[in-house]
Order: structure tokens, then sequence, then C-alpha cells
């Protein structure tokens, strides 16, 4: 693409057809509507004020409504990759729909969706996708992490109760952005049972989130993946979208994890598995700013105190900030460590590399620096000891090699050696390390100072041997050395120096690792250094680099003899690079050893040749650097490139850095007597002139010492002033403009100062008026700001100001490097932080499951605390069942999920607060908790339980939180009930309410009543029996009465705080966890039924007739009342005497006979008469009839009769009337 942009086909406009005819007729129209408006104005102006006031009201509100209170935008520069949630019942997509994003955004495809997945999806944002399985922990703490929900609904099936769950958690923990997928669309057969199970869909999805939120469709699946077209518009509609900040979030920090290590000692852990183990994770910081040594909560784990924070390199940066359409190929970052994908995974010490040994050949080309490195380091079989143990080293060319066991045999001072000893206090063999008689009593040796074990012991009998025994040896060595490298240096600086980081393949490789040693032992070794460069080139193809990296170059070249035990010390605390520097220094000494073997073999002792000459020029060698032992045994070490770059990568990954004080002595050094001058440096060049023109007065100097600058700054901040010893006015500016004036109307002063002094006041003239105008344009800015702001209303006044305040805290650390700002504000929001965590449980680490998500959740000053917590709750509507108090619940607050025992109570009238047995209807009542400190105003649900997947609903209740004390005080209602044994008047006692005296002394003044609703007063207490008391009663008690006392028990909350360890449980169980049974619960599982209690049964009631006594008034009061009411003296009747009873009459047959004619007679006889009466009355019915229609008729004559008389009555009356209004005649 070299600037050459590929022309796309121009658009062809149609001239002729139906649409072409469309676009004219269009025109047409609106050239005669503009001319029509232009003809007559009038026609379009406003018709209706009252409709055009309606229509600005409405678009009023609609732009009021999109109005949110500002808040200050704390999002950081690089802010952190946005969560995204995918939630859905089973088997209705989300893996696929994830792949297929993922594959949208970074054109790479990911097999198992394990933990979370960062992408780069754009130039300034990332994203994180995350998949909800369908268990409710899950859910919970995703959606109190989450910033998009992509909710997946199955529309062949419709809604899941999974969905409404997971919208009324996201409810209570604070609302994220929801959009809505629908898939398995292809099922529909029918297009019209489509479109209507789209519409109902999307409007029962409208009800519980809010009107028109998006719902996306994916119609189909090719070839087991969404359609292109709409992932790529589901991934539009996902890059731009904007978050509004949740309270919680932004008020906590929190980490989504998305690696985890184990940090645990593994003999620690060899000897106890069950110990608490050291964990480390990783993920990006989000919400607020995290402080080091913090406490935080991981949901399913529990509270925890960060050992150590830092922050590392960003895993998954953005691109650079440059202008462009689209992302590179290369910049379309995918990370994913638990999913295993990413590539390279940062460490606090440490860079580790996941590098596919079939992707290395491929990629050779490509990425070659990098994988030459990193493939040497995963090749290594060998271990360093064993490759330390098998080398084989020559101090002098052609001399015979040595190996450990040589050294060890041959030197005049052995290592430590070990020596099996039983120790009769322990029982047991114990190894004695024993030392030489030389050993102990020089105590400074080498490898007292080493931990290494063989490889140390081996390097200190080496220097041992050197130092004590053959110190003449080693000066003529050493200089015999120094002649060498000088003159092998000479011939490196003039050949163009070669770069050991390309290799162009298995042929270049070999080729270009063919390099002159830096240090030879002799000139045999430079000759022989092709050989060593095939076999190195062998090494190589076999699988180590066989090249020291060219830190250590640097470092031999500063060290002098005496810190070569040093470097090995930094080099074992540099475990990142021990391997790569002890494996390149072994194949150094195996290649040595081998070229000396062959050149003992023919004979050749060369290194005696020209021992002067090889001494004078080792001399100057001497003075330009120190030796480097290393580099003298072990044989040639690849010269570092000398190109001008500071900072050249090793291995595409590590930077070299390159200090200036590298080389011993410098020009501008202390001692710089010992400096050898380049001359390189050309001094007729005019670029070389220009590079050392600034060290001078004349050149261009800062300005903080720039001589000009700072007299000018004294001069604006002095003015005008007088030297006292000489007398005479400096003038400042202003002074000078003054004098040039005055100076300009004197007359009398000579040509030449006329005309300098008109230069300075036309010079001085323009500073002034450009000042002046300055100031006029601040003034008038200053001006508008304040009266010109007719359009600006509070809402954008305060958006200005969280404007204003935003700008302000991002220029506060603006220019402060990340480690100082760490330590003021801590690890701000968007660091990819590594957090260290001692002592967790051991099954944390054992049963870890990347499926399940891991949340850092930072906690406040307080919120680490347990307590007491005032709550108010209302039982979710959809629950079938009621709460009852004292039933443990789960409950969701803050970062935490935890079992507790609730007391749910009520408010009455007069503030007290009354225990319930049970949560009420479709109304909010109080609860009383034992939980951690959460801030008020947070919301909560409770779940009774969180193993597998019930039939019903779910979430069992909602609230928020009111207080975080002890204040209120619940109580329960305790009816103490007693009997009278002894009844007087209105007084009476009464036994069995009490059992002490003490007890009725408390109660003294305390209202009881009966059951029939007689009120009284507890009087007094009484000696025997004892708890019985007098009392006193509106009216006479009966012996049957029940007397009770009304009073106010308060209830304790129930101190239960377990918290509910999810994440600890196995594999396959981490959604079966159960923590206390209710009481129903526990009688089930166990068998035990309630026995009921005798007096709640129910049973007929059985009542006895009552007898009541004759009423008896007095005879004075008899006397008294009128005779109706007198009592009267009324005999009972007695029996009818025999006589006086009438006989029954026995009829004979005849008249039997008789009695039955007559009978039949009188039924005939009375069937007629009812007969003749039936026709009679409906003759006369008829006749009624008749009469009626003749009386309508003469009604109806007699009223036009009456028309026709007031008609002609009307026709006089106007006859006399117009003769009347004719007047008098005039003669009258």
């Amino acid at each position: 693409m070299d600037g050459k942009v590929k022309e796309q086909k121009r658009h062809q406009q149609k001239h002729s057809g139906p649409k072409a005819e469309r676009k004219k007729l269009k025109k047409q129209e609106g050239s005669t509507e503009e001319d029509g408006r232009k003809r007559n104005p009038k026609a379009f102006s406003v018709q209706s004020a009252v409709r055009m006031a309606k229509t600005f009201h409405r678009s009023q509100d609609i732009k009021t409504k999109k109005h949110h209170i500002p808040h200050v935008d704390r999002t950081p520069l690089e802010p952190p990759p946005i969560v995204i949630v995918v939630v859905g019942p089973p088997k209705v997509g989300k893996s696929t729909l994830i792949r297929c994003l993922i594959k949208n955004f970074t054109r790479q495809k990911l097999g198992d969706i394990c933990g979370p997945v960062t992408i780069v999806s754009g130039k300034k944002r990332r994203l994180t996708f995350m998949e909800c399985n369908n268990d409710i922990n899950t859910m919970i703490d995703l959606a109190k992490v989450a910033d998009l929900v992509l909710m997946l609904i199955d529309a062949s099936f419709g809604f899941e109760m999974e969905t409404f769950e997971f919208l009324n958690i996201c409810q209570v923990h604070g609302f994220p952005r929801i959009m809505g997928v629908l898939t398995h669309l292809d099922s529909f057969k029918n297009n019209k049972t489509l479109r209507k199970t789209k519409k109902n869909l999307k409007h029962r999805f409208w009800t519980e989130v809010y009107q028109g939120a998006k719902l996306f469709y994916l119609s189909g699946m090719v070839y087991g993946e969404y359609q292109i077209q709409e992932v790529k518009n589901l991934g539009r509609f996902i890059s731009v979208m904007k978050f509004r900040p949740l309270v919680w979030q932004t008020s906590h920090p929190y980490v989504l994890v998305d690696r985890m290590e184990d940090l645990t000692d593994p003999e620690r852990v060899r000897t106890d598995p069950k110990c608490d183990r050291t964990v480390s994770l990783y993920g990006y910081l989000r919400g607020t700013h995290l402080k080091n040594k913090g406490q935080v909560h991981i949901p399913g784990v529990g509270d925890f105190q960060v050992a150590d924070v830092n922050f590392l390199p960003d895993p998954c940066a953005l691109p650079e900030a440059q202008k462009k359409r689209a992302l590179n190929e290369k910049e379309r970052l995918l990370y994913a460590p638990m999913a295993g994908v990413g590539g390279v995974v940062y460490d606090k010490d440490a860079v580790y590399i996941d590098l596919p040994a079939s992707h290395v050949n491929q990629q050779q080309e490509e990425v070659r620096p990098t994988t030459e490195l990193v493939q040497s380091l995963i090749d290594t079989h060998a271990t360093l000891d064993a490759k330390m143990a098998a080398s084989k080293v020559s101090l002098f060319s052609g001399s015979a090699t040595l190996d450990s066991t040589d050294v060890g045999e041959h030197s005049g001072e052995e290592g430590p050696r070990e020596e099996c000893v039983w120790d009769p206090n322990t029982q047991r063999k114990r190894r004695k390390v024993v030392f030489t008689e030389k050993e102990e009593e020089d105590v400074s040796g080498s490898s007292d100072d080493d931990e290494d074990g063989d490889v140390d012991s081996e390097d200190g009998d080496q220097e041992e041997q050197e130092e004590d025994e053959d110190e003449d040896n080693l000066s003529t060595f050493l200089k015999d050395a120094r002649a060498e490298s000088d003159e092998t240096e000479k011939t490196v600086t003039d050949a163009p120096p070669a770069k050991k980081q390309k290799v162009e393949g298995g042929k270049k490789r070999g080729e270009e690792s063919a390099e002159v040693p830096a240090f030879a032992d002799s000139e045999d070794d430079l000759e022989m250094s092709e050989e060593e460069s095939e076999e190195e080139g062998e090494n190589v193809r076999a699988g180590d680099s066989g090249h020291c990296s060219e830190e250590d170059e640097e470092e031999s070249g500063d060290d002098d003899d005496g810190e070569e035990e040093e470097d090995d010390k930094e080099e074992s605390e540099d475990e990142s690079m021990e391997e790569d520097d002890a494996a390149g220094a072994t194949m150094k000494k195996q290649t040595a050893s081998e070229s000396e073997e062959e050149e003992e073999e023919q004979g050749g002792l060369r290194w005696k040749e020209g021992l002067q000459q090889k001494a004078s020029e080792a001399f100057l060698r001497q003075q330009k650097a120190a030796p480097n032992l290393r580099k003298l045994v072990y044989g040639s070490v690849v010269e570092a490139d000398d190109s001008d770059d500071e900072e050249q990568e090793l291995g595409g990954l590590f930077r070299v850095s390159r200090p200036q004080n590298s080389k011993k002595s410098q020009a501008n050094g202390v001692d710089s007597s010992r400096f050898d001058p380049d001359a390189s440096h050309n001094w007729d060049l005019e670029e070389m002139l220009n590079s050392i023109r600034d060290c001078f007065v004349t050149g261009k100097w800062e300005e903080d010492q720039d001589a000009a600058t700072l007299l000018k700054e004294d001069e604006e901040l002095y003015g005008d002033f007088e030297d006292l010893e000489t007398g005479k006015v400096h003038k400042g500016q202003t002074g000078e403009q003054d004098q040039a004036e005055q100076n300009s109307e004197n007359d009398e002063d000579d040509a030449d100062d006329d005309d300098n002094e008109s230069l300075v006041k036309v010079d001085d003239d323009e500073v002034q008026k450009k000042k002046r105008l300055e100031k006029k344009q601040r003034l008038k800015e200053r001006f508008n700001a304040e009266y010109d702001d007719e359009d600006a209303t509070y809402f954008d006044d305060l958006k200005e100001e969280m404007q204003k305040q935003a700008e302000l805290n991002r220029a506060e650390f603006a220019d402060v490097d990340d480690e100082t700002r760490v330590q003021y504000e801590g690890f701000r929001p968007g660091m990819y932080v590594r957090l260290e965590i001692s002592s967790l449980p051991c099954e944390f680490v054992t049963n870890f499951d990347p499926h399940y998500p891991i949340i850092l959740g930072g906690l406040g000053a307080s919120e680490g605390n347990v307590g007491y917590l005032q709550m108010r709750l209302k039982k979710h509507r959809w629950y079938h069942r009621i709460l009852k108090t004292r039933d443990p619940l789960i409950l969701s607050l803050g970062w935490r999920r935890f079992q507790t025992i609730p007391l749910y109570h009520i408010e009455d009238h007069n503030g007290r607060h009354r225990l319930l047995k049970y949560t009420p209807q479709h109304m909010h009542c109080g609860a009383s908790i034992w939980g951690p400190v959460t801030p008020q105003g947070t919301g909560f649900l409770a779940v009774q339980s969180v193993a597998g997947t019930k039939a019903n609903f779910r979430i069992a209740a909602t609230g928020v939180i009111l207080d975080l004390d002890k204040s209120v005080t619940i109580v329960k209602k305790l009816k103490l009930i007693g009997y009278p044994y002894k009844i007087f008047k209105n007084t009476s006692f009464i036994k069995g309410m009490f059992n002490t005296v003490l007890e009725v002394a408390k109660f003294e003044g305390a209202s009881v009543r009966t059951v029939s609703g007689v009120r009284g007063q507890i009087k007094k207490a009484l000696s025997t029996p004892p708890g019985a008391y007098r009392a006193t009663f509106e009216d006479r008690l009966l012996m049957s009465d029940v007397v009770f006392l009304r009073s106010w028990y308060p209830v304790s909350v129930p101190q239960l705080y377990n918290p509910v360890t999810s994440l600890l449980l196995p594999a396959g169980q981490k959604d079966s966890w159960a923590g206390m049974r209710t009481l129903g619960q526990l009688k089930h599982d166990l068998g035990i039924r309630n026995k009921p209690n005798t007096d709640s049964l129910y049973k007929p009631v059985v009542r006895a007739p009552r007898h009541f006594n004759r009423l008896h008034i007095p005879k004075e009061l008899q006397k008294a009342l009128p005779f109706k009411s007198k009592p009267k003296q009324q005999q009972p009747k007695g029996k009818t005497p025999r006589d006086l009873q009438r006989p029954s009459v026995i009829r004979e047959p005849h008249e039997k006979k008789v009695a039955a004619l007559l009978l039949a007679l009188s039924t005939v006889h009375n069937h007629k008469r009812k007969k003749a009466h039936t026709a009679q009355h409906a003759k006369h019915k008829e006749f009624l009839q008749q009469k009626e229609k003749l009386e309508e008729a003469k009604l109806k004559r007699q009223k036009e009769a009456r028309k026709k008389l007031y008609r002609i009555q009307g026709q006089v009356d106007q006859k006399k009337s117009r003769s009347s209004l004719k007047g008098a005649p005039q003669d009258d």
C-alpha cells in the first residue's frame, strides 16, 4: 500500500427508467414547494400558536429526559477493558456468540471459552468477554462487575427463568447496560409466526428492562457460526456504546482475575498438602484507586489481606495513538491466559512466552529475533548442573582439558567433602561437611559465598588455585591474553559489526555465528574460530542458542578481577536470565575444549611464539579495559554490536540498556589522562562545530541558565532602580518609554541621539499597544462570559463544572511517572496489576476451575468489620413461599455472599418495632441481621438456597441497608395469664400470673384485662400464695373469668455470619454449596413430625343449656307499675274432664253413601259456578276493551272540536286586534 489507494468505481446515475422518473418528480415537487413558500409566506407561517407551544414543550421534554445528574469523569486516559458478560440458560448459544465476536474483532478462532477473554476492538477500546454459566453464584458475582450484559434468549422456547433472575439481580446491584439477543430463529418455518414471536418477546423484554431496549436478532447459523453481517452489526453497537458509571463500582476498586499463579514453596506443599497457599492473581484494575496492603474480598472464598501489589506492562495494550481508520493485523490482540491464548505473559520479575513448537518454523522468518532466544530456552533438555558437570575447560591452548573431577583432584585446595556421620542424639545419619586444612585456615574462600553447589565450588577451586599457587603463570597468561584480544579487537573494529540476532534459516545461522572471539587464548584460537563457529551452529540447531547475552559482555568489560564473584551473585538473583547465560557459557566451554583437544593431537604448542610483541600490545590493551576472567577462562564470547543504538532488542523481548559509564575511562571523567583520543572527529565539518556550539557562552542555553533571559526577568521583576555608588538611575521598560518621550520632545540633543530615541520610542509604542489590545481582549472575553450567557442553563453550568474538575484531576499527576504516582494516589484503574495474597485455602488452588469467575473486590475502611445491620426488605412477588423469622437466608450484599439469620419486624404507630413471625404479603418490613458493615443505601438480594436449580423463581427477597447499628430494639408480644381466686365487689385477688413478689413489684400499675373485656389495674402483691396480687376492675368479676396481661419482650438478633465458600468446592460441585438448614428442612430430613398443641386443635363445641332463674319483681315495684306491665296471676290450664270431652261419631253405611253423594253434588256445583265465573270474567274483559276504544274515539272527536273552536276564536281575536291598531279618527 505504498501510497497507492485503489479507486472505487464511481456511481452511474440513472437517466431513464422508473427510478430516474421518480427523482425528477421529487425535484419538481421540491421546487414548486419552495416557490409557493416564497410566493405566499403567510400560508406557511405558524397556523396555531397552541399547537406550536405543544410541539415546543414536547421537544423540550424529550431533551430534558435525556439529562442525567452529571458526575465527575474519573475514567483514566487508558481505561480498563469493558466487561461484557454473556448470560443465558444452557444450550442457548453463549459460547458460539463469544467465539463469533472474537473472530469478528481479532480474526482468530478460539476453542474453549475459559475465564475472561480480553481483545482490542478499536483504537481506544478493549473488551473482556466472560461467559456466565447457569449458577446463581456466578450470576450474582458477574452482575456486580459487568459493564454490558448480552442476554441470550432462545426464541423458539421463549423466556426462561434464568433471564428474569439475572435481571432482578442486576436491578439490585446497579443496572448495567443490557442488550437482548434472540437466537434459534431459524427454527420458525412460518414467517408470520416469527414476526409475532419477535414482537411479543420484544415487548416483554422492554417491560423488564426499559422501553426501547435494544434487541438483536441472530437469524440462523452457517457452518456452526452466526452470520457474519449480524455479528458485525452487534460488534459495531458494542464498539460505540457509552456506559453510565454505577455507584458501587465507582466507589470500590475491583479486579476481574484473568490469571492465577501458585507461589507456595513446593517443598512445603509436598510435606503438608493442606497448607495455606500464597497465590498471585493478575487482572485489570477497575473502579477506583487501589491502595497497597489493603483488604479485599474474593466472592466464594472470603476476606483476605493483600500482601503486595505491583503493576505490570499491559499484556493487551491499546495501539499507538496515530490517525488511522482501522487496526492492523498485529494490533488485533487477544489475551486469554486461562484459555491458553495470549502468547506473552508478564510476571513481576519474568516474562513467559507460550510458543508452540509447530509454529516456530513457520514464523521463523517473520518473528526471528523473538523465537531464536525463546526456542533456545525451550529446547534445553539438560539442567544447568548437568551441563556444568559435563563441561570441560583448558587453561592454555593445546593443554589437556580438565573436567570437574580433575579440578578437585589436582588443585592444591580441595572443596568441601561430604561425610555420613551417625548422630546418637537424633538416632539418624547426618551429612557432615568436611573441609581441608587450608580452607579452614583461609576463611575467605569463594565457595562460602556461593549457594549453587557443584558449579560454584568448581569456580571457587579454580580461582583459589590461580591465586595461591600460580601467580606468576597467571600474570604471564593475562598479558598474553590481553595482547591477543587487542589484536582481535583491531580486526573486529575494521570489519563491519556482525549481528547475531537475525538468522536467515539453517544455513545462515551457522555462517553468521562464525565470529572472531573477543578474548582468545592464542593465535590458534583465532584460527580455530571458524571450526568453533561450525560446532556452535550445530549446537544451536540442536536446541541451545550458544550465545551469552549482551548484558554479560557489557558487565565483563566493566568489572575488575575481584568482581567476578559479584557477577555470579547477580546472575543467581536474576532468575529470568540465568539459564541463558549459563547455557551460553557452557557451550563456550565445550567448543573451546574440543578445539584444544584437536590442537593437542596436531602437536602444535604455538602460544609461545612472539611473546614480547604480545606483552607490549597487552599493556596497551590493559590501559583501555580491565580483563574479564570469564572470557579468559571460557574462551571466545560473541562481540557486542558497535552500532549506534543505545538500546538493542535481545530476542525481540528485552532491551539492553547501555549507560554512559560502560567504558572504563571517558573524556569528561575525573581521571582523563588515560583517555585514548578518538580520531574520528573531523572539526572542519559544520556539523561537528554545531554539536559543541552550545557549550560556549555564545551558544543557546537553557532558559534558567541563559544570561540574557535572566537579565530580562530581573528587569521585569525589579523595574527602575538607582545605583547608590555611581548615582546612575537605571530605567525599566516603562521608564525607558517615559525617558524616550522626554528626549523626543527635547530639541537640544544631537541628531544621532534623536534618531536612536525615535527608534526606541517606536518599538516601545508597538509593545505597549500590543499589551493594551491583549488586555482589552481579555476584559471583553470576561465580560462576555459573565453577561452573554443567555442560552446556558443550570445543567450546562453543572456539566462545565464537572468537566473542569475532571481536567484538574487528570492534570494533577499527568507529568509524574507511574512509580511515584502509585505511592501518592494508589494503583489507578486501567493498570494491569499483580496482587499477591498469602494464606489462601489450599482448596482454592486444588479445586480451581477457570469457568467460574474470580473477583477481587476492594473493601473500604470499615467494610471489613462485622456488626448489626438494619434493612428494609420485601419478599419478591414471584417467590412462591413467605419467609419465616429465624430461618437462615443467603444474602448478596456488596461484594459478599453470606448466610445469616434475619429477624423480621414492623414499626407500629407508636414507634415500637414489633417482631413478625412471617414476612407480610406485598409490603415492606424491617429486618435485622448480624453481618458485614456495608454503606447505607446499598441494595441486597436474598435467596434461600444456592444449591442446584430449582423449579421456581429463586430470588426470595430484595431490599436496602438503612442503619449500621443496634439502635432498633425488636420486641415480641408476651401474654401472662392469671385466674381470680377471691372476688369482692370491684376488687379481686389474682393468682397464677407471677411466681414471686418481686415479679409483681415490677408490674405494679400495669393494666390488665379479662377475656370478657373488663379492664383493671395491678395494685399490690399479696404475701400468700407467692406471686398473687390484688387488682381492681371496672366491674365485679366472675370466677370463670380469665385475666391476662399484655407485655413486650425484647428479642436479640442471632449472630451468624457464614460466607458462601462455593469456589472452594470440587470442580463439578461448585453449585452445590449448602449451609445451615431451616427448621422445616431439618424435620423433613430427620423424619420428625410436629406434635400439635391440644389447645390449638379444632374440636366440636358442646354447650350445656343454661337455666335462668324466674324474674322476681318486688311488691312495692309491682304497685307502681301500670296494669300492662304488672305480672298477671295466670292459672295453669288443667286437663279437660272426661265428661266434657266430645265423643266421636261413627256413620252407618247409608249415611256414608248420602254424605258421598252430597260431596259429589257440591263438587260439580262448585265446578260449574267457577266455570261460569271465568266465562263472565272474560266477557266483562272484552266489554271493557270495547268501551275503552269508544272512549278513545270520543276523546279524539272532542279534541278536534276544541281545536276547531280555538282556531275560529283565534281568527276573531286577530281581526279585533287589527281593527284596534288602525286607531281613532282624526277628528277626535
